[in-house]
C-alpha cells in the first residue's frame, strides 16, 4: 500500500474482495443501496461516519491509512512542538509518534528493494537514525 496517495474507495473495495462479503450484506449493514456502495468504491474520499461503518463491517481500521500518511509525510516540526506545550487546548495531544508494523514494513521494504537508502529514509520521513537501525536489526 502506498501511503502517499490514498484512494479510500479502492482500499475498501479490495478489502471487500478479500473478505468475500456479499453486496446484500453490505447494503443491509450500511442501510444503503447498491448504487451507493458502488459510488463509494469510486470515491477518493468519503464521510467519516460512513468510513467508520465500513471499518466495523470489514474489521479493518481504514483511518490508519491516514494516520500512516501523517506519520510518514507530515511529521511534526520542532517549532510546533514548543508552541503546543505552552498552549492549552481541548484537543488530545499525543506524546510521540507511534510507528505501526505496517509503516515499519513499508520503510524496510523500500530499503531492501534498493528504492531508498537509509539516509534517504531518514531525510524523507524524519525517522530518527537509531529508530531505523533498531527496525533493521529486528527484521
Amino acid at each position: 500500500m502506498l501511503y502517499k496517495v490514498i484512494h479510500i474507495g479502492q482500499a475498501i473495495k479490495e478489502r471487500v474482495q478479500q473478505k468475500e462479503i456479499a453486496i446484500e450484506r453490505i447494503c443491509n449493514f450500511l442501510n444503503k443501496d447498491e448504487d451507493f456502495v458502488n459510488s463509494v468504491y469510486e470515491s477518493k474520499s468519503i464521510d467519516t461516519d460512513i468510513l467508520l461503518r465500513w471499518s466495523k463491517l470489514l474489521e479493518y481500521d481504514f483511518f490508519r491509512l491516514y494516520s500512516s500518511h501523517l506519520i510518514l509525510y507530515a511529521p511534526p516540526s520542532a517549532v510546533n512542538k514548543t508552541k503546543e506545550k505552552s498552549n492549552k487546548t481541548q484537543t488530545p495531544q499525543f506524546r510521540k509518534n507511534i510507528y505501526t508494523q505496517e509503516i515499519k514494513n513499508f520503510i524496510i521494504k523500500k530499503i531492501d528493494s534498493g528504492e531508498m537508502t537509509q539516509a534517504d529514509v531518514i531525510k524523507e520521513y524524519s525517522i530518527p537514525k537509531s529508530t531505523l537501525h533498531r527496525w533493521l536489526q529486528k527484521k
